[in-house]
């Protein structure tokens, strides 16, 4: 069980890729093994669509993604919004779609913002629209980190106890479901090789 976590913000400390650590934690803690893509890292340039070009940022996003079984997403809300610099990522996995299954099919996918006031909400519901876009699944357990220069010290660290235990299970969520899909797809191959079986004993 693959987990990628995605996000962060362009600014240190980042308070949302913050967050993000403490859901990949929890995840890990369900025994899923866990990759951080923090977008300050990445260095990715605006996706263009007529670029036939893919840099190495890309393409460890494009790898990660397209190998894991489930990933969580934050970001910051900028201006009511997810920032740009998360939604160019989101961009980035348009070059999924030649996969089969295409883009992210049947992954999992838990969904985090951070937010100087209270309507971290609203970049959720973002998110939630390029998830059902990009044909995953969002879990219902979301975490808004509101007022979040209260939740969080100047080096970025969270100090609100339960915003941090209300991340851990959202990994641990995101973990759960993702193998209760596994265990799905692995009994839907065994009953089909044993319908073969049985086609061939007939025969």
């Amino acid at each position: 069980m693959k987990v990628v976590g995605l996000g962060g913000s362009l600014g240190a400390p980042s308070r949302s890729l913050a967050a993000l650590r403490l859901a990949l934690s929890g995840a890990a803690e369900s025994g899923a093994d866990t990759q951080l893509l923090d977008l300050r890292e990445l260095h990715l340039p605006l996706y263009v669509p007529t670029d036939t070009s893919v840099p190495d940022g890309a393409r460890r996003l494009l790898d990660a993604a397209g190998s894991c079984d489930a990933m969580v997403w934050s970001s910051p809300l900028y201006q009511g919004t997810v920032s740009g610099a998360f939604k160019n990522a989101l961009d980035w996995l348009h070059l999924l779609g030649d996969h089969d299954p295409p883009f992210l099919s049947d992954r999992i996918i838990g969904l985090v913002a951070t937010a100087g006031g209270v309507h971290g909400l609203q970049a959720v519901n973002t998110m939630e629209f390029s998830v059902r876009a990009l044909r995953a699944f969002a879990i219902p357990l979301v975490v808004t980190v509101g007022l979040s220069v209260q939740a969080f010290d100047d080096e970025g660290n969270l100090t609100d106890i339960a915003v941090r235990t209300s991340l851990e299970d959202l990994g641990r969520e995101v973990a759960r479901i993702a193998s209760r899909f596994h265990a799905s797809d692995k009994l839907e191959s065994e009953c089909a090789k044993a319908a073969k079986r049985l086609a061939m004993a007939a025969a």
